[in-house]
């Protein structure tokens, strides 16, 4: 499994990627910085700045159901906001 989980497409980071050149990504839970700079860096062949991260934690859930309740938990994941530097892009919608 790559370091580099899924893109984060929303409204939010989607505002972000064409202001401030910020991107968003679900990494693998123990990856660090350098790990995901150069992932990120290999996958899309531009300059990295600045990675920031945010660990979740997974919360907890409940519904009401014909059989009872139903209990489970979301999953951990860790985010990874990526800075670029200079004019590089990336074109998440490629190869759509």
């Amino acid at each position: 499994m790559g370091i580099l989980i899924k893109p984060i497409v929303t409204e939010k980071l989607t505002d972000l990627g064409e202001k401030l050149n910020r991107y968003g990504f679900i990494v693998d839970r123990d990856a660090n910085k350098l790990q995901i700079k150069a992932a990120v860096e290999q996958m899309y062949n531009v300059n990295v700045a600045d990675v920031n991260t945010v660990n979740y934690h997974g919360k907890r859930k409940q519904r009401y159901s014909k059989s009872g309740i139903l209990r489970g938990r979301m999953n951990h994941f860790k985010k990874a906001y990526v800075t670029l530097a200079g004019d590089d892009k990336i074109d998440l919608y490629s190869n759509i």
